[in-house]
């Protein structure tokens, strides 16, 4: 008897990468349904509304969104389904406070900046010139192929005789790390430190742990595609990725918990399903999961064993620290006239990567007001922090130590903007018990990150799975963390799918 499909494929999870895998499906034929457990899309890239402020729930400082080459991943994903947004420009990445007062701005024209970090250290102007320059050279083969899944055998014959010496380049650079680069030319002990924190702001781990190729994008598209803020709100990525998937014949079923994945059982017959909180269970062709590999294997898989595959990644990669985020309503006043978006603060280089150690700062109302209230501007506060701080808690206890913690982080932001505590306004606290809580995400992390110092990216796993017919995307897949990488995972990912159901 043929069993019953609901659709040829299910996605758990309507973060970026589970949106664009579903899209580049649907625009290809098959038909989708995509599975939120929340009552919106988009994740750790949504948002929320309080007291007229819109809240975005992650960061605010988006690569992907340029208008030209192919390393614009997320203005490629919305094209694909007819949509775009408007973007509004940001002139510096971000404004570095750091110690021994390192204050440097990363400015989107890329001579500036070279100029003012070696401004800084005019010993190693040189070297920061090399350095940079070499990632550049990394983005430039990035960004002359297509970027698709390294998984389809016909897509690497394509590409490499379209482009040969991008490949051969990329290839070079797989095993490589940032650091490895950074001290072929540079020595002074606080740049490298500074490079460190380059890295640390996006791949939380410092440079000798971060790949090469990771490094050479963001380090490159900055100046390239720029920083660009869509109007609106980070949020309005996904509601526009939706509204595409619909138009495009997919669904997406918001308030569905997925619960289970059901496997293929041996018979050819049976399809690949996933149990929902409610009892229904879906079946599909195949089945993409955007929840991230301890999710997956540890709580959806019930009844397999953890694959060796896994084993091997885990005894790699372990998760990383979740944030400890505070959003904040403030009169306009409180920030200081030409205040850039976005900081970083650090007070001790010791504490970089402690519990609590660095702060992020995002002030996306600089970019745009219409986000707060007349008169007022969003401070979006965050610092890496364990769930194991948070646990055990009565909630009396609990709601005691956020309440310090958020006035800990305050008095640290008035070295920035010392009127921040007079002009509060609003203010609301989330911690990795949040972040599990409504994102769904083990422990609250925000993805994986490498035990020791890797090969580059060749340790990070690809879309396919030992599982028949299960997939992944999201952050825990090649090539990592970052809206823009979960996009080109979506890409990869969809692209391979739709090999697998011959539909390119």
């Amino acid at each position: 008897m043929q069993q019953r499909l609901d659709a040829d494929v299910i996605v758990i999870g309507s973060g970026i990468g589970g949106l664009v895998t579903a899209t580049q499906l649907a625009v290809k034929g098959a038909s989708v349904i995509v599975l939120e457990r929340y009552l919106i899309a988009g994740g750790s890239g949504g948002y929320f509304e309080r007291n007229g402020y819109h809240f975005d729930v992650g960061a605010s400082m988006i690569f992907g969104f340029g208008d030209h080459g192919t390393t614009n991943l997320l203005t490629r994903a919305l094209a694909a389904v007819h949509m775009q947004i408007e973007t509004i420009p940001d002139p510096v990445q971000i404004h570095y406070h750091l110690p021994n007062n390192l204050e440097i701005e990363v400015h989107r024209d890329y001579e500036q900046f070279i100029q003012e970090l070696g401004d800084r250290f005019p010993h190693e102007r040189e070297g920061i010139r090399k350095f940079y320059d070499e990632c550049w050279k990394i983005f430039n083969c990035l960004n002359a192929i297509e970027l698709l899944s390294l998984e389809e055998w016909r897509y690497l014959m394509r590409v490499f005789f379209q482009n040969p010496f991008a490949c051969l380049g990329l290839a070079a650079y797989l095993p490589q790390n940032v650091g490895d680069i950074a001290r072929k030319y540079i020595s002074d002990g606080e740049l490298l430190q500074f490079i460190d924190m380059e890295c640390y702001c996006w791949s939380v781990v410092p440079a000798e742990r971060t790949p090469a190729i990771n490094g050479g994008m963001v380090f490159s598209d900055r100046h390239y595609g720029g920083i660009n803020y869509p109007k609106g709100g980070v949020g309005k990525i996904a509601e526009k990725l939706a509204e595409g998937l619909g138009k495009a014949g997919g669904e997406i079923r918001y308030g569905a918990r997925v619960t289970e994945i059901i496997p293929k059982a041996k018979s050819e017959q049976q399809a690949i399903g996933v149990k929902l909180a409610n009892g229904e269970i879906l079946y599909a062709k195949k089945v993409v999961s955007n929840a991230t590999r301890w999710d997956t294997f540890s709580n959806l898989l019930k009844s397999e064993p953890l694959p060796n595959s896994e084993k091997n990644w885990r005894s790699r990669y372990q998760q990383s620290p979740s944030f400890l985020s505070l959003h904040l309503g403030v009169e306009a006043a409180a920030i200081p006239e030409g205040a850039a978006c976005h900081h970083i603060l650090l007070e001790d280089w010791a504490d970089m990567e402690k519990e609590q150690g660095t702060i992020f700062v995002s002030i996306p109302t600089l970019l745009d007001p219409s986000l707060a209230p007349t008169g007022y501007h969003i401070v979006h506060t965050f610092t890496p922090s364990w769930m194991q701080e948070w646990q055990d808690l009565s909630p009396a206890a609990y709601e005691e130590k956020k309440e310090l913690a958020a006035k800990k982080l305050c008095d640290r932001l008035l070295a920035i903007f010392p009127k921040l505590e007079a002009c509060l306004d609003y203010q609301e606290i989330g911690t990795p018990r949040s972040h599990r809580r409504f994102l769904g995400r083990s422990n609250g992390t925000y993805g994986p990150i490498p035990t020791g110092k890797p090969w580059g990216l060749l340790g990070m796993p690809f879309n396919r799975t030992s599982v028949p017919d299960l997939y992944c995307v999201g952050d825990s897949t090649f090539p990592g963390q970052g809206l823009n990488a979960v996009a080109f995972s979506g890409f990869a990912c969809g692209h391979l799918v739709a090999a697998t159901l011959g539909l390119v």
